[in-house]
C-alpha cells in the first residue's frame, strides 16, 4: 500500500510540475480532463513497446486520438517539447484507424463508441495502447479504461489485451490500476 501511495503522489507531482511549466499560476485544481490527460501522458513512461513499433532510440511516441474528446488541447500543450527516453512525443488528431496503426497510445474518444469494435479490430496486430473512457471499454478488448470514483480519476487496465498486443505494462502501473470486474 505505501509504494502503491508514493506512485500516485510521484504521478501528481508530475502533473503539478507540467501543469505549472505553462508559467501560469494555478489558482484551481486541475480539471478531470487535465488529470486524464497527465495520466496519458505517464502511460507512455510505464509502457515497453516491442522494437518494432519505435524502431529508432529517437523515433517519435505518437499519441493519436480517434473522434471528439475533451483533453487533446492539454495533451499537446503538456507534451510541448518533451521526450521520453529520448523519444519526442508526437499528439495528432486522427481520421482513421489506417491512421491510429502508426500510434504508439490512441485514445478513443466516446463519439467512437458505436465503431468501437472495427477499431479494435482494425488494431489486431499491432502494439498500440488502446485508452478510453467509456463503459464496457476493458470487456471489448480495451487496454485502458478511465474511471471517475467521486472526484477521483482512476483507470483499470486489461494486461491480457496489451500483452496480445506485443506491449509490456510496468509493475508499477499495474499495481495503481483499478481491477475490473470480470
Amino acid at each position: 500500500m505505501r509504494f502503491r501511495t508514493n506512485l500516485i503522489l510521484r504521478l501528481g507531482l508530475i502533473w503539478l510540475l507540467l501543469a505549472s511549466g505553462n508559467g501560469h499560476s494555478q489558482s484551481s485544481p486541475p480539471t478531470e480532463y487535465q488529470i486524464k490527460a497527465a495520466f496519458v501522458f505517464n502511460f507512455a513512461k510505464f509502457i515497453e513497446w516491442p522494437s518494432t513499433a519505435l524502431p529508432t532510440s529517437t523515433s517519435p511516441i505518437v499519441i493519436g486520438f480517434l473522434g471528439e474528446n475533451p483533453i487533446h488541447d492539454d495533451l499537446k500543450r503538456m507534451t510541448q517539447n518533451k521526450t521520453i527516453d529520448a523519444h519526442p512525443l508526437l499528439v495528432k488528431k486522427l481520421v482513421s484507424v489506417a491512421e491510429a496503426t502508426n500510434c504508439q497510445i490512441l485514445f478513443i474518444g466516446t463519439s467512437e463508441r458505436a465503431r468501437l469494435p472495427l477499431i479494435l479490430n482494425g488494431l489486431k496486430g499491432t502494439s498500440v495502447l488502446t485508452v478510453a473512457e467509456m463503459d464496457h471499454f476493458i470487456e471489448s478488448g480495451g487496454m485502458v479504461n478511465f474511471v471517475v470514483e467521486g472526484t477521483k480519476v482512476r483507470f483499470e487496465i486489461n494486461n491480457d489485451a496489451a500483452t496480445g498486443a506485443g506491449l509490456k505494462i510496468s509493475s508499477k502501473l499495474l499495481t495503481i490500476a483499478l481491477h475490473p470486474a470480470r
